[in-house]
């Protein structure tokens, strides 16, 4: 999806309010102010949450607009963003917590990238710090699911938008799907492409990456994940 649109940043903020992963994600945080690095932040909500609660944040995001965004928020003067693609970012900084949400994982459609944002994520922890990401379990029938989603009205800034998203490829372990917004007298049109790797694949790449998982659950509510029920496979790793 073409986030570097402002429009579409724009869009993609009405249609992502507040969710149950950012309760998930502030809880391992946890209350007492730590270094978080949150990578693919996209319009900051989890970012600024964190630093509304005392964490010393850096977001970092490709999409200009998306930051854009994501500095008109509440706190956002609290948290240091930067423009710079979770595979690319380097720093000497060392984080307690390192995180990547909203299936931003799911945008790496290459083992080298997804490898490249892992090593991300491992040169800056701390030595007894964790990462944590999410991606959707690839056993159920998301290009189904999203085939047969009806239209979704959204409003931004008093304007009625009409989405709608048509799956285009699906072979293997990826999804291709076009999504249009529907204005009164314009229609936007993204494509998208997203990976759905296995459990089993992603614990290989963080071996390789040199992390190992701690804890993969199926929900937020850090229910244990089930192969063929649950809609989420969390990982929280740590360095091996």
């Amino acid at each position: 999806m073409d986030y570097q649109d402002s429009r579409i940043a724009e869009i993609y903020e009405a249609a992502n309010p507040r969710a149950r992963d950012t309760d998930f994600y502030l809880s391992l945080a946890g209350t007492n102010p730590s270094s978080v690095l949150d990578l693919g932040c996209g319009t900051g909500t989890l970012g600024c949450a964190l630093a509304e609660r005392g964490h010393r944040v850096i977001g970092v995001d490709p999409s200009a607009a998306m930051l854009a965004v994501a500095r008109r928020k509440p706190h956002s003067e609290k948290v240091e963003w930067i423009e710079c693609s979770a595979q690319d970012y380097s720093s000497d900084r060392r984080f307690d917590l390192i995180v990547m949400t909203g299936h931003a994982f799911q945008v790496l459609l290459t083992d080298e990238d997804a490898l490249a944002a892992l090593q991300t994520m491992r040169n800056h922890l701390n030595e007894h710090g964790r990462i944590a990401f999410e991606t959707r379990n690839p056993r159920l029938d998301w290009a189904g699911e999203w085939a047969n989603r009806p239209p979704r009205t959204l409003m931004l800034s008093g304007v009625e938008i009409s989405e709608t998203l048509e799956i285009t490829a699906r072979h293997g372990e990826f999804i291709s799907f076009v999504t249009h917004f529907c204005f009164p007298r314009e229609t936007l049109t993204t494509n998208s492409r997203l990976r759905f790797p296995s459990r089993e694949k992603i614990e290989e790449l963080l071996r390789r990456s040199g992390l190992e998982p701690v804890d993969v659950f199926g929900d937020w509510d850090t229910s244990p994940f089930d192969a063929t029920r649950s809609r989420e496979i969390i990982f929280v790793a740590r360095k091996l």
